[in-house]
């Protein structure tokens, strides 16, 4: 497990996060998934690496058009039945759409009627459709500028655990994560072998743990929130055991991207910095820093020493273009915390996690993913 970043440091400042806008018709071909549309979402993929490379980015993705929404797992592995009444998070803010939550798990296979996955069939023995990695291998055949590829981390899936109807398959959580782990490796070692250099894990399961209406819900369903923290954290360490090291790893701790700009976590880092940071043993955090829902500079103190933090300091969840000088005081602010060369710069999210409704234009987008490179350039020169 590498434990710095391996490619040099001026070729890593400037980052998204993620996904890109998709249209409608985008929506629809990566919905239907037929033959006849993938010519759609090819041309939708090569206009997110031309847009990514012109405005400057260092690290690119392909936008991740052909997805329904930022969690494919249900989507290539039959081990998951939406069931109804779980799932819900308590989703916040945004352009006020009372069923936003809802709709913007983010999954791409809830029900009309909110539900949510549970595991249902072990992973280990599932029926298998299809190849995540095919994503990365038409964005390496394109890109000119480094390229990465984002995946949920495996400690997200205990989202999916439903003792109602997971323990009819698995005994305990811990099984069945370490099975989605593995399935999840297969994935890692196909990326490797094409070439891939940096892999991101997405993990807002860790953003729920500073809520502390979300970590009340969980400690009243019985969980112990620093055992199951700490299980998570060697999980998903665990994923990268044995890779080359000139692989990047990465892990963003995600606040909740949902549907009309809505977030579901609020509370700073430092009700977890101090017991999770230090265990994870990932190249790169991507950390959001675009509200004051964050908190203080202070958990970047608690990263391992080595480990680039990319500050999440542009939103995603408005069209109106954050102001630079502020974004350069707040990158003043966290070296109090964090040395200068051992951070980088990125919006806080993707910009379409869930299908839909964002309320940044495409030209928005275009402006913060530019404003992000123009001045990752101006602090981190050479």
């Amino acid at each position: 497990m590498p434990d710095i970043e391996q490619a040099p440091a001026h070729a890593t400042r400037a980052e998204t996060v993620g996904s890109l806008l998709r249209g409608a018709a985008v929506l629809r071909a990566a919905r239907r998934g037929s033959l006849a549309d993938q010519a759609v979402l090819d041309d939708a993929a090569l206009d997110a690496i031309k847009m990514q490379e012109d405005v400057g980015l260092d690290v690119i993705t392909d936008g991740e058009v052909r997805r329904t929404g930022w969690v494919q797992t249900p989507r290539w592995l039959d081990a998951f039945t939406v069931t109804e009444g779980r799932g819900a998070l308590n989703w916040r803010g945004g352009s006020g759409h009372a069923d936003a939550g809802q709709r913007g798990s983010g999954v791409g296979q809830t029900s009309s009627r909110g539900g949510y996955p549970a595991v249902t069939r072990r992973v280990a023995t599932a029926r298998r459709s299809g190849d995540m990695t095919s994503e990365y291998a038409f964005l390496a055949r394109y890109a000119t500028a480094r390229a990465k590829f984002t995946m949920p981390s495996p400690s997200y899936h205990r989202r999916f655990w439903s003792p109602s109807h997971s323990l009819a398959v698995y005994d305990r959580p811990e099984e069945y994560l370490a099975e989605i782990r593995d399935f999840l490796r297969e994935a890692v070692d196909k990326l490797i072998a094409l070439g891939c250099d940096y892999i991101q894990l997405d993990a807002p399961n860790y953003g729920s743990y500073c809520d502390p209406g979300a970590r009340e819900r969980m400690a009243a369903e019985g969980r112990d929130l620093e055992a199951d923290l700490a299980f998570d954290a060697e999980l998903d360490n665990s994923l990268f055991d044995g890779i080359p090291d000139d692989v990047t790893t990465a892990l963003h701790i995600c606040r909740g991207n949902g549907p009309g700009g809505t977030w579901h976590s609020a509370g700073g880092y430092g009700v977890i910095s101090g017991a999770l940071f230090p265990k994870l043993e990932f190249s790169r955090l991507l950390l959001e820093y675009d509200s004051n829902r964050a908190g203080g500079f202070e958990p970047l103190a608690d990263v391992r020493p080595g480990s680039v933090v990319v500050l999440g300091l542009l939103t995603t969840k408005s069209d109106k273009l954050d102001d630079e000088a502020a974004v350069e005081a707040r990158i003043a602010e966290a070296t109090r915390f964090k040395p200068l060369e051992e951070l980088a710069l990125s919006t806080q999210c993707g910009f379409a996690s869930a299908p839909g409704d964002n309320p940044v234009t495409p030209d928005g987008q275009r402006a913060k993913l530019e404003m992000v490179a123009k001045l990752a350039r101006r602090t981190w020169p050479g």
